[in-house]
């Protein structure tokens, strides 16, 4: 009997198919045996050491004199060999991003991240854990940071090293609030909890830093992290901005979960977005001497402090635009508990709100000649502190209409029309603001929303859940905003 190998091997066609077929194989065969390196840390096995590219010095003259850590040989980092130049942004791009963010591996590796923070929250100017927990993980991925910067911040700059320059920024503090929710990774620091999402902002950043890490050789300029402290109290992001955080920085944008909206649905507005935000504090004295304990001699600051707290609402009621939303509220007054003489002395105060600033300004006058006036209508007198030198006094947070319209199309390209929601203003406030009146920005919001899990708390409550899901969505959208940034406005500078 013939072998019909033999026989088929002696048609020379038929040879010269087989031999392409075996090289083939041949070629898949030395790829199996050759895999990608691993991370020691994170163990992605799809990464990939040939797209990174080495983080470039800091220019020569920055005022910077904190410089912390330089990556020398980077380590084996956990970045995917996608090696496609988005200068034009196409679906293909806002897919692998998506693709890095929710791999399995790194959505463990994220919600890592934002646990270890939820279970160490620590307060204004006092991120000390926080902000090395940050540092070591950007020195995992051999990316340059700055340190300290207003006590426990961080600036790390990935790219080129040269303009444009874009920034994004998340806040690190917790609030003074003991929590109510028992689960695996509950704040084991009593009194204290991350009730505001800001170990999911924190988290979500360095997941943004690890996309761009991966992408840093297509980076058409310099993307900068701030990670801010004390945004709760304290103005961290103005004490950030006098220590040069915004060096070479000309746009700034950042994020906020929201339980309003559903996980992982991006929402914003151009304009005012934030309301600016006061406080003040109101002392009306009255009389001195004998007469004081004559009645119907003394005068009556009781009387006086009550006609001070009507007036102040006919500010709002009487002299505003009804379609400019401004708040005065009194929130408190004291003027002791002795029931058998006039009090010398009553205190009261509030807050303000406003989302404009000459609105804001506006309010801060005629708070403080409303309550004089009154106090000498009643023969007292007045004096109205607005704790301008305590930092706490934000301005209205206004979206830059461009860098607005950024967000909106980044949004709807990575996560779908259905997903970028157009929001209502809030009467909150935010320490960002301080930077939108520096350079242009926009803040926006993505939901965390979800009933199931309990995520319907608003922040600041002890019962504050969020979605984690969201996290992924969050870090690719960080992403997305800065490459594309650097992307148009290098088309911008070359033509």
């Amino acid at each position: 009997m013939r072998n019909p190998l033999f026989s088929l091997t002696t048609n020379p066609s038929i040879l010269f198919l087989l031999l392409v077929v075996c090289m083939i194989i041949s070629k898949f065969s030395a790829t199996a045996k050759s895999p990608t390196a691993k991370s020691p840390d994170h163990d992605f096995s799809y990464m990939d050491e040939s797209t990174l590219a080495t983080t470039p010095p800091l220019k020569p003259g920055s005022k910077f004199k904190n410089q912390s850590y330089t990556p020398g040989q980077i380590k084996s980092l956990s970045v995917p060999n996608f090696d496609k130049d988005c200068t034009f942004w196409s679906r293909d791009c806002s897919e692998e991003i998506q693709r890095i963010a929710k791999s399995p591996e790194n959505i463990k590796w994220i919600k890592s991240v934002r646990r270890r923070i939820h279970e160490n929250p620590e307060l204004a100017f006092e991120e000390v854990q926080t902000s090395r927990l940050i540092r070591r993980e950007l020195e995992e991925l051999g990316i340059r940071y700055l340190f300290p910067l207003a006590k426990t911040g961080i600036r790390a700059l990935l790219g080129t090293g040269n303009p444009p320059f874009v920034a994004i920024r998340a806040d690190m503090d917790a609030l003074p609030i003991q929590e109510g929710v028992e689960w695996e990774h509950k704040s084991k620091n009593a009194g204290k909890m991350h009730a505001c999402g800001h170990d999911a902002h924190v988290a979500m950043l360095v997941g943004a830093a690890k996309i761009l890490k991966a992408r840093e050789k297509h980076l058409k300029g310099t993307v900068v992290l701030v990670f801010q402290p004390a945004e709760e109290a304290g103005n961290g992001a103005k004490k950030m901005i006098e220590e040069g955080v915004l060096e070479n920085v000309e746009a700034i944008f950042a994020l906020h979960v929201s339980h309003l909206l559903p996980t992982a649905v991006i929402g914003s507005r151009s304009g005012p977005l934030l309301a600016g935000c006061g406080f003040f504090k109101a002392v009306i004295t009255g009389q001195t001497g004998p007469a004081r304990n004559i009645l119907h001699r003394s005068p009556d600051t009781v009387l006086a402090a009550s006609a001070a707290v009507i007036s102040l609402q006919g500010i709002v009621s009487r002299e505003s635009n009804p379609l400019d939303s401004q708040v005065v509220s009194v929130t408190f007054m004291n003027s002791g508990n002795d029931t058998d003489e006039m009090p010398f002395r009553v205190e009261f105060g509030g807050t303000l709100r406003a989302f404009s600033n000459t609105s804001f300004h506006q309010l801060l006058k005629r708070i403080e000649e409303v309550i004089v006036g009154q106090a000498r209508v009643y023969r007292c007198s007045a004096t109205v502190d607005f704790f301008k030198d305590a930092d706490t006094i934000y301005p209205p947070l206004v979206n830059d209409e461009k860098m607005y319209e950024h967000v909106k199309k980044v949004a709807v390209d990575l996560l779908g029309p259905t997903n970028f929601r157009v929001v209502e203003q809030v009467m909150g406030s935010e320490d960002f603001s301080f930077y939108s009146e520096v350079i242009p920005a926009t803040f926006f919001f993505i939901g965390i929303k979800n009933e199931t899990l309990g995520s319907v708390h608003s922040p600041h409550s002890p019962l504050f859940v969020i979605d984690e899901n969201a996290l992924a969505v969050g870090a690719a959208t960080h992403a997305a905003i800065a490459e594309r940034y650097l992307n148009d406005r290098s088309m911008i500078i070359d033509s």
